[in-house]
């Protein structure tokens, strides 16, 4: 089964990043909008035990997450996808190591580079335009994430949560 781990903002983030993504995210109905913190990996009713766990020690060392999406941005030219880019801070970046080493299951597919998904699977024009027209409204939003989530991926492509991790630590 395919899993991974995620940070789901605010509502109000949530709600800002989805009057977007309904006319420019095809996987608008599959997941919420959220920072994706550990790729896509695949794992095993008996793996889960142990993810779990690490998880829970995880979200017992790390504080809370403060985050600020500050602008908007783009993969082009690797991919079309748009999105919030969420500055990264020392927080984040130990957060995204620590799941990377406790949690050794696919190797990463990208440089981490936090962000909330807006756009994606857009040709080359739409890109473009949807680019411009985004970056001249921008983005300033912060937010506090108390919580992070492991998910599954059910057989519609959809996501939904295993299990919600409370950050409780002091890092």
């Amino acid at each position: 089964m395919k899993y991974g781990i995620v940070a789901f903002p605010s509502k109000k983030i949530q709600d800002l990043a989805n009057t977007y993504r309904k006319r420019y995210d095809p996987h608008y109905a599959l997941i919420t909008p959220h920072i994706t913190l550990k790729d896509a990996f695949d794992a095993d009713e008996s793996q889960i035990g142990e993810i779990s766990k690490s998880l829970e020690e995880i979200s017992a060392r790390f504080a809370p997450l403060q985050i600020h999406a500050s602008r908007i941005s783009s993969f082009y030219p690797t991919t079309n996808a748009i999105f919030f880019r969420v500055d990264p801070t020392p927080q984040l970046e130990s957060v995204h190591t620590s799941l990377k080493e406790n949690i050794n299951l696919g190797a990463p597919k990208h440089v981490f580079v936090p962000h909330i998904t807006i756009a994606q699977k857009l040709n080359a024009s739409e890109h473009d335009d949807i680019f411009g027209q985004l970056r001249m409204v921008g983005v300033d939003e912060t937010d506090v994430i108390d919580r992070i989530h492991l998910l599954y991926q059910l057989e519609d492509g959809s996501w939904t949560t295993y299990e919600t991790y409370k950050l409780t630590g002091a890092e």
